[in-house]
């Protein structure tokens, strides 16, 4: 397949920059695969979709404040790096810049000497492998000397940084959000509870190649790239008791769905509680074995996450779908709108 066939002209302006003042005050586009039809929403209606005896699928990872920026110790350089994999404790894999000016030996020093880096390996593409030093709790100098590492098409700076975090994060690890979350509130997912709507919750974390272009003709000849996940038990109990009970499973986000289909494949279209790596590449004309329906954002023209999307919605349907949105001037990516894939009748 063509990496063509999922291009389309997206106007700059229409790339939110900023959150909403409230978080579920977003629009919410409803696809119908089974009608082959759409239509427009507020995404605060979003439980009208679900009833009881459904499963919400959460993300809970955390992004971390992965941007930080230090001194080379023996000439005063200023190199910026972003954490990207724990490899071990207090080694990571991050991304340097510029990396030339970090080789295998040298010392990093961030804020007052609290935290310090030896970089003890090189990678291509500007990585490094650092093993970092420190007083107190690794995690608590990172919240006073790191950033929110943003995506590269958010221009601005984002004043309060736990809105670049879902109201439920509690897994440090990612270094981008799971955006489709963004738009929950505490009472909105109590709502949900109280109407009978099982809530089960997942971790992946996010890394940066969900940003990587896909740059092959061939959709096929892509490398996707791999990420950590976990399923507990009790997550894999409730999706089996959904599944089981005849209702509906509703991923929130891309990174949920990824998540979903790994464990069924592994597990037959059963869940158990695991975890690994996944670099699950789900594009037409892929079958779901656990995902039902999907809410997620608005995505990047020939990106892997509308690949995921046009596989449960269909292409065309999506393509149509995404074309009155633009028209209708819908906000995209991580602080934009959302989009709602309904279940069919026939999803088991």
């Amino acid at each position: 397949m063509n990496i063509n066939t999922f291009d389309f002209d997206l106007p700059k302006h229409l790339i939110a920059q900023t959150p909403l003042q409230k978080r579920d005050a977003s629009r919410l586009l409803v696809v119908d695969r089974q009608a082959k039809s759409f239509w427009h929403n507020k995404f605060a209606n979003i439980i009208d979709y679900m009833q009881a005896g459904d499963c919400l699928v959460l993300n809970d990872t955390r992004v971390l404040p992965a941007r930080l920026h230090g001194v080379k110790k023996d000439t005063g350089a200023n190199i910026e790096i972003l954490l990207l994999t724990e490899q071990a404790p207090d080694r990571w894999e991050v991304l340097a810049k510029p990396a030339r000016k970090l080789p295998k030996g040298a010392t990093l020093v961030f804020g007052d000497h609290v935290l310090k880096a030896t970089c003890v390996g090189e990678k291509e593409q500007g990585k490094r492998i650092l093993e970092f030093t420190y007083d107190g709790v690794f995690y608590e100098q990172l919240e006073k000397l790191g950033e929110m590492p943003l995506p590269p098409y958010i221009k601005q700076t984002l004043t309060d940084q736990e809105r670049y975090q879902t109201v439920f994060a509690r897994e440090r690890g990612s270094a981008a959000a799971p955006t489709a979350g963004l738009h929950f509130t505490d009472d909105m997912l109590e709502k949900i509870a109280q109407e009978g709507i099982q809530i089960a919750y997942l971790t992946l974390h996010v890394g940066l190649g969900t940003f990587r272009p896909v740059t092959v003709e061939n959709i096929e000849d892509h490398q996707m790239h791999a990420e950590n996940y976990y399923l507990s038990e009790k997550a894999a109990e409730l999706l089996n008791e959904t599944k089981q009970s005849g209702g509906k499973i509703f991923a929130v986000g891309t990174t949920s769905a990824r998540v979903l289909e790994t464990v069924a494949e592994k597990s037959q279209g059963k869940f158990t509680a695991t975890s690994g790596w996944t670099n699950i590449f789900i594009y037409p004309p892929y079958e779901f074995q656990a995902v039902d329906g999907l809410l997620t954002n608005f995505h990047l023209p020939k990106s892997t996450l509308i690949m995921l999307v046009s596989a449960l919605a269909g292409t065309d349907l999506t393509l149509r779908a995404y074309t009155d949105a633009i028209k209708k001037e819908y906000r995209f990516f991580s602080f934009g709108d959302a989009m709602l894939i309904l279940p069919t009748k026939d999803d088991q």
